[in-house]
């Protein structure tokens, strides 16, 4: 009877060792001075140092089915920073300093060109992000996924002082909220994206758009836009007047904002005091989508909302969208997306 070996039932471990030398510079330049030891442990290490009392703020995130786009296409080298954005923003609205970073790599076949790709983006969000890549996992699950296509999540931790933690107890009638521009899509609704551009207007992804400027391929996997390097000075220099941070992800703007705000407030946006990316009217037209369809599901322009004292306001860049006031929910008023 003829032997069978590991490989033989699609799982390659030199593939592997492989992946993990390709890697491993991108992962040392993400370093920050607390991380001990090297890639290759059986777990990260890092030291926490000089704080008074340190409170940290974790998240987990993935990048959902924007991944499609990205196997349609054969292009890996934004997904990374996807999965770190999706990561580091959330924990950002409480006003964590992201710290470190892991990943969790899933794939039909373990491709080590391809894992490379994505692990570099991966690493140059972090290091964008000031936070240090101290370990993750490649599992190659032969027969679970198809070949070349695959999942990645993270998890982040980030720290902040008890004292400067943003909690919604801060905010206040009168506070002015300010949003902070997307990059586009980010990774948010990309299942009616992909029911809008691929199967409703007969898209393949290599269309030039001449709207957009570019293929509505490469408009899709634009990858999310990192916020910490933004908003941690913002943070550090207002302090206590910056009273509330909202990422714009899944359920948009009706869903988000409210989760930064304490009982019997509520936000009043003017839609129209910034102006919404093309993209973002090219899939309300061609899908025929509703208006508030639209500020539920996807970010219209704005990933990051700053809610802050009146007498900072006009001190921050950003578009000044709204203010708080007494109610509860969220009244969007303006922005017709059929312009």
């Amino acid at each position: 009877m003829e032997q069978m070996t590991y490989k033989d039932s699609g799982v390659d471990i030199d593939a592997g060792n492989e992946s993990v030398r390709l890697i491993k510079n991108f992962v040392r330049a993400t370093y920050r001075p607390e991380v001990l030891g090297d890639l290759g442990g059986f777990g990260g290490l890092f030291a926490l140092k000089n704080y008074d009392e340190p409170i940290l703020v974790s998240g987990t995130d993935g990048v959902g089915t924007k991944l499609k786009i990205a196997f349609l296409l054969d292009k890996h080298d934004t997904i990374g920073q996807d999965a770190v954005a999706m990561c580091v923003n959330d924990i950002l609205v409480q006003g964590a300093e992201p710290l470190f970073f892991l990943d969790y790599l899933a794939v039909g076949k373990l491709i080590p060109a391809q894992v490379a790709e994505i692990v570099r983006g991966v690493a140059n969000a972090c290091k964008e992000s000031g936070c240090a890549l101290i370990g993750g996992e490649t599992a190659e699950m032969s027969g679970f996924y198809p070949a070349g296509e695959y999942d990645i999540a993270g998890f982040a931790v980030g720290v902040v002082e008890k004292k400067s933690l943003i909690t919604p107890a801060r905010v206040k009638v009168g506070d002015i909220l300010i949003g902070l521009p997307s990059s586009g899509l980010h990774s948010n609704g990309f299942s009616l994206v992909r029911k809008i551009v691929f199967e409703r207007m007969g898209f393949k992804g290599d269309e030039k758009i001449p709207e957009l400027g570019k293929t509505i391929g490469e408009e899709l996997l634009t990858p999310t836009k990192l916020y910490p390097a933004i908003c941690l000075p913002l943070i550090k220099k207002f302090g206590e007047k910056i009273h509330g941070l909202v990422h714009i992800t899944g359920g948009g703007f009706y869903d988000n904002i409210p989760r930064a705000l304490p009982e019997g407030l509520s936000a009043t946006i003017d839609a129209d005091s910034w102006s919404v990316p093309t993209i973002f009217r090219l899939l309300q037209s061609w899908g025929n989508v509703s208006r508030r369809e639209m500020f539920r599901t996807f970010n219209c322009g704005v990933g990051m909302i700053l809610i802050v004292d009146a007498e900072i306001a006009e001190e921050i860049d950003g578009y000044k969208m709204g203010r708080i006031v007494e109610g509860t929910g969220v009244e969007i008023l303006g922005g017709d997306l059929s312009d």
